[in-house]
């Protein structure tokens, strides 16, 4: 875990320090070269369109100066305190077991806090809708990326313009099309990829930085704040733009788990950050020389022998950033399936070797439709650029909230220590979100429309899975009760009969009524609970106990993280480790499928009962998602009046 009770406020030294042991130094260096391509693609794309649209958008300013310096200077100490000190030293200690993410980071909530109804609610509501505008966001950030970088045509050759979005959209189409293959292969061109990118980017800065030196006085603050003065109101919408300069915040939380905090920090302030303030201050130095070149000041920036090279290679850069957008995507749908708030849904793993390494068909083509749709509609990276940044603000102040909570709470800092630390980042956080709210109307609905749908229907079914619970749990018999109650000569039939259930102490419905019904069990009697935990994984030797009741009746209790799905017979073979006789060629599985009833009774509103029957329905079968034989299988009906 990132902190234990106890501990104070850490070291900046001591976080982002380097390696203990000398042996590690290779792993390290293995691991933050490969974060350059999954981690820090969206943040590193970001200089194709952010000083662009400071200058060139609806709230741009005139490229004179004073503006040059002082939106370098917000860009500088943006990337400094948003991504540097926020999220790469005080957000990424709070790990869940290494897993980051805010779905992560509300599992961390601490259980004390629970008992408080209400409380828990507004935090557990808070999270899910910042989870939930990180799917509006996944669908902005292809398109917007990809279009930028294939703008540079218009730049190269200006004849061919109307080829802009068609090309993108062949692009991203193949982009879409090739995820079922899985990335593990591609995925090996991600980091020398990326490191080329950076690298180009730090060599082009350089270069313009050297003609005009005098723009590194813009680390000055006092910049910023002239800029402000002189400004006002104009000034402080272009922060709506300057924080498209760290859109990338969230996703780097949210790949932690891949990497590990110290591969991450390694790669960023080593490379990452230097590449990208040397471009930014390159293109402001251009600037203060070519304030005309502010409609793409990144591509005119490059000699024009190197535009179709440089094309070429944003496109491949932008490419990945959108791999690893679709990418947190699908792990973020199996979390939200894992921790009850989304139906079953079809996972499929594209790779042997790689548990994170996961492909959700649905997911894949609802973004696909959406990212398209997009670029058609939008048809600029310009036009995107006012849909993008009010759902990331949105979220980024929601991981504020919920770090701070984390920290108090379950790290036991005091309120002295990270109160006016959380209240700083939340100030910053509430600013960039009010320069985007003027985006609103100009696009800027489109990611809050998709975060409300994907929030109503998430709560939903977590909501209505409560409900069922409550119904069934009416008539429930404890399994250990079930089991005194059978008499000593019930008819036994040959074979194992597998009971799965989602509570380890109560009796299924399915074992109820058929032992009613039929007044006979099998031989083998197993009570299967499958257990999510709010952990991302469980180790394989803590996964499984079984437990002998007597008289072939058997409880196994199978218990999985987030980031797991639980496979059935994967599960039946770790019991057989464990000393249960199974003959897999021998059992028969019985699952209960409930018909949900919506009725005007206290529960949920009318509304929300008929949606939650129509998740119902098309979620993904039991047998289908834990993978068990569909030829073993019996589905006992259950209606359910919520």
């Amino acid at each position: 875990m990132g902190g234990s009770p106890g501990t104070g406020p850490p070291s900046v030294l001591r976080e982002v320090g380097g390696v203990e042991k000398p042996g590690e130094r290779g792993r390290l260096l293995a691991l933050a070269f490969g974060a350059l391509g999954i981690v820090y693609g969206d943040i590193g794309t970001s200089p194709l369109y952010a000083l662009r649209e400071c200058f060139h958008s609806a709230h741009g300013l005139p490229a004179t100066p004073g503006n040059v310096f002082g939106i370098l200077s917000l860009v500088f100490w943006s990337l400094l305190l948003i991504i540097s000190v926020k999220y790469l030293i005080f957000v990424m200690r709070a790990d869940n077991r290494g897993e980051g993410g805010i779905l992560a980071l509300m599992a961390l909530v601490p259980p004390e806090l629970r008992s408080y109804a209400e409380k828990r609610w507004v935090l557990v509501a808070l999270g899910l809708f910042g989870a939930a505008l990180l799917y509006g966001d996944g669908m902005i950030t292809p398109a917007i990326s990809v279009l930028s970088a294939v703008e540079g045509i218009e730049i190269a050759a200006p004849v061919v313009r109307h080829l802009v979005v068609p090309i993108t959209i062949v692009i991203l189409a193949g982009l879409f099309l090739i995820q079922p293959r899985g990335t593990t292969k591609v995925g090996r061109i991600f980091g020398p990829v990326m490191l080329v990118w950076f690298a180009c980017l730090a060599v082009m800065g350089l270069a313009a930085i050297w003609k005009a030196p005098r723009i590194l006085g813009a680390v000055n603050p006092v910049h910023a704040l002239r800029f402000f003065a002189a400004n006002r109101g104009r000034g402080f919408l272009t922060l709506g733009s300057v924080f498209l300069v760290v859109t990338g915040g969230e996703a780097l939380y949210a790949d932690m788990g891949h990497f590990g905090k110290r591969p991450i920090r390694l790669a960023w302030f080593t490379l990452v950050l230097p590449a990208l303030l040397l471009q930014y201050f390159g293109q402001g130095a251009f600037l203060l020389t070519q304030p005309a070149a502010a409609d793409n000041p990144f591509y005119r920036l490059a000699p024009g022998w190197a535009l179709y090279p440089l094309v070429a290679l944003s496109t491949l850069a932008t490419v990945i950033a959108s791999q690893a957008v679709i990418s947190g995507a699908f792990s973020l749908t199996r979390q939200a399936v894992q921790l009850g708030y989304c139906p079953r849904i079809k996972i499929v793993h594209t790779s042997p070797e790689e548990i994170g390494q996961i492909y959700i068909p649905f997911v894949n083509w609802v973004l696909a439709l959406a990212t398209v749709g997009l670029v058609l509609g939008f048809e600029t990276s310009t036009n995107l650029a006012a849909a993008y940044g009010v759902a990331v603000t949105t979220t980024m102040g929601i991981t504020t909230i919920l770090a701070y909570v984390v920290a108090r709470h379950r790290w036991g800092w005091s309120r002295a220590a990270v109160a006016p630390v959380a209240a700083l980042f939340l100030a910053v956080d509430l600013s960039f979100f009010a320069a985007n709210v003027v985006k609103i109307e100009h696009g800027g609905w489109f990611p809050l429309a998709v975060g409300a749908v994907i929030y109503t229907l998430l709560a939903t079914w977590k909501r209505g899975r409560e409900l069922v619970s409550e119904r069934l749990a009416h008539d429930r018999i404890p399994y250990d009760d079930f089991v005194r109650g059978v008499p000593e000569v019930c008819q036994r039939v040959p074979g194992t009969a597998v009971f799965l259930s989602w509570n380890a102490e109560a009796t299924p419905h399915a074992l109820r009524y058929n032992y009613k019904y039929n007044r006979a069990l099998h031989e083998t009697v197993v009570l299967l609970a499958l257990l999510n935990q709010e952990v991302p994984e469980i180790p394989a030797e803590e996964r499984v106990e079984v437990a002998e009741l007597g008289r072939g009746f058997y409880r196994v209790t199978a218990r999985h993280g987030f980031q797991q799905v639980p496979e059935v017979p994967e599960v039946l073979e770790l019991a057989r480790a464990r000393g249960l006789d199974l003959d897999p060629q021998n059992l028969l599985f019985f699952v209960a499928r409930e018909s949900i009833l919506p009725t005007p009774e206290p529960g949920m509103a009318l509304w929300r009962e008929k949606l939650f029957s129509l998740l119902s329905r098309i979620a993904q079968r039991p047998t289908e998602f834990f993978s068990i034989p569909p030829d073993r299988v019996v589905e006992l009906g259950i209606q359910v009046r919520l």
